[in-house]
């Protein structure tokens, strides 16, 4: 008696531990997928200010002509 009680102990807390790791593993899942989006969005923010040298300096940006 005693050691079937403990098998379903043991097979309860088996069962809270799978469920947990199922969770903790869609939470690290979709923390991977939005630091992949930040890390290429960090990357495009990067290309454009190397790219137009007025987003970083303005002294660099010309006026246009109408001024």
């Amino acid at each position: 008696m005693i050691d079937a009680l403990r098998l379903t102990t043991l097979e309860e807390r088996y069962a809270h531990l799978e469920k947990l790791v199922t969770e903790l593993n869609e939470v690290i899942y979709r923390q991977q997928r939005d630091l992949d989006t930040l890390q290429q969005q960090v990357a495009q923010l990067r290309d454009k200010m190397g790219g137009d040298p007025g987003i970083v300096d303005p002294s660099q940006h010309e006026r246009p002509p109408h001024y």
